[in-house]
């Protein structure tokens, strides 16, 4: 998520940055065929282009190395564009308006669905598709595949186990090991008594800075937000194709609970969050100020990069993030996908099959690799869901971590539902309410009203859009 973000500065439309764009010389074999009700390709010809607009800007770079590496092979011109965080429903709106449009882009599930489904062109032959793992992780429209994930990824709260380990052999540590820690209540113990100790334990604060800066709150209105907001869904047995409505914010306390708890046990004062970044946070958890940081497998890169880090690959984990919700001992952390890949079914066939092959070859082809590597490698570091990528594991400890929580027996891992949140509008103004709470200027109260009220009318305002 990266944000899945999996990461990132907030911008207007006009901040895109163009990570690379290459063309390549030599003639190759056009071998590509269309399929029946669908695109499907099996080779690479130089009368198609392709242009990914990329969703995750902490993924630029790597996505320009991957592409000048297949236009290197293939001598099909790649162009990799990365939309500004938070930007990328108003770039991707921008740019479908031109007419070199994006062939391939990102639909963030079945919300994103409804306004990008005429653009998206029936995928469900192509040999990536049919690589699944599970079908069930693909964007479907009936029995049609529409969109393919890039990626499985997690979320949660990253620890260092270094500072864990220093805090648990201190007298009356309120635990011995992580093991003890499988509730909100425990935890919460825990870290108040961290804070307490944060001088022995040489840290700043137990969390790092709780980001509320706008474009930067995505941890809290959106992740964060996940949690509570899937129990309420399951209890209610919600199908998520048919859309959601309206909520009742039945387990916001529960949000309320972790919230408090971070921003009274962080680095920062929660009155001075309002100019706090993921990076910050990233910086400070990476730099030995933190013990704990709430982000996704895609922030090791990140971490392992930051001048001055002391955070060891054998010391980063996963924790679940705890809210107090019943039953919670076994709940794992937060796994799924929003990144869904489509091809844009306006573009010309040549540019069509084009795209179809440059996702081939990385997801089912030669370039795999370049998938699995860590970023500081040139790779992706992603967990991809495909038949090629079984027995492969990333490099990076994070992506490492999330395949350790899948596999762990008796967990129940939590999905991520919030690509049924009704539009960014109303992720913004959640993020603001947060805030604001925390700056003391509104009652949880009219955090809670808020939020039932604003997905209602965005939910209803996404409807009236779809069907224009």
């Amino acid at each position: 998520m990266k944000h899945c973000g999996k990461r990132i500065v907030a911008a207007s439309l006009a901040a895109l940055m163009v990570t690379g764009t290459f063309a390549g010389c030599h003639k190759t074999t056009n071998t590509s065929s269309t399929a029946k009700g669908g695109v499907q390709s099996s080779g690479t010809g130089t009368k198609g282009q392709v242009y990914y607009l990329n969703f995750k800007p902490e993924q630029a770079d790597q996505f320009t190395g991957i592409a000048k590496a297949y236009t290197q092979k293939t001598g099909v011109k790649v162009k990799v564009q990365t939309a500004a965080a938070g930007t990328y429903e108003k770039s991707l709106r921008s740019e479908m308006a031109k007419s070199d449009a994006p062939t391939i882009f990102i639909c963030n599930g079945p919300v994103g669905y409804k306004t990008w489904g005429s653009y998206c062109a029936d995928l469900t032959d192509t040999k990536m598709a049919k690589q699944l793992t599970s079908q069930s992780l693909a964007l479907k429209d009936g029995s049609k595949i529409v969109g393919l994930p890039l990626a499985v990824e997690g979320y949660g709260l990253i620890y260092n186990q270094a500072i864990m380990d220093k805090y648990f052999k201190l007298d009356g540590a309120k635990a011995k090991s992580m093991d003890e820690i499988n509730s909100f209540a425990k935890f919460k113990d825990v870290v108040e008594d961290m804070t307490a100790k944060k001088g022995k334990l040489g840290i700043k604060g137990v969390f790092a800075s709780t980001s509320l800066k706008s474009g930067e709150d995505w941890r809290w209105q959106t992740h964060l937000a996940n949690i509570p907001i899937t129990y309420e869904l399951q209890d209610n047995k919600t199908d998520l194709t048919k859309g959601v409505n309206e909520i009742q914010f039945k387990y916001g306390n529960e949000f309320k609970n972790i919230f408090d708890l971070y921003l009274n046990n962080s680095v920062t004062n929660k009155k001075l969050l309002g100019s706090k970044s993921v990076g910050d946070s990233t910086s400070e958890f990476a730099l030995g100020q933190a013990a704990m940081v709430q982000n996704g497998n895609w922030v090791w890169s990140d971490i392992s990069k930051t001048d001055g880090n002391v955070v060891k690959k054998e010391d980063i984990k996963f924790m679940p993030i705890y809210t107090g919700h019943s039953g919670e001992e076994t709940q794992g952390i937060c796994m799924g996908t929003e990144n869904f890949a489509c091809i844009n079914s306006k573009a010309s066939a040549d540019d069509q099959k084009a795209s179809i092959d440059f996702l081939n070859w990385l997801y089912t082809g030669e370039g795999t690799d370049y998938v699995t590597k860590s970023p500081s490698d040139g790779g992706l570091g992603f967990i991809a869901p495909y038949e090629a990528f079984k027995g492969k594991s990333p490099d990076d400890p994070l992506a490492q971590e999330v395949g350790k929580w899948e596999n762990k027996s008796g967990i129940k891992t939590i999905p991520w539902d919030f690509t049924c949140f009704p539009s960014q509008n109303f992720k913004d103004y959640f993020g603001s309410r947060l805030l604001a709470y925390a700056q003391g200027q509104c009652s949880w109260d009219d955090v809670k009203s808020g939020v039932v009220s604003k997905w209602k009318s965005e939910a209803a305002a996404s409807a009236t859009s779809s069907k224009s």
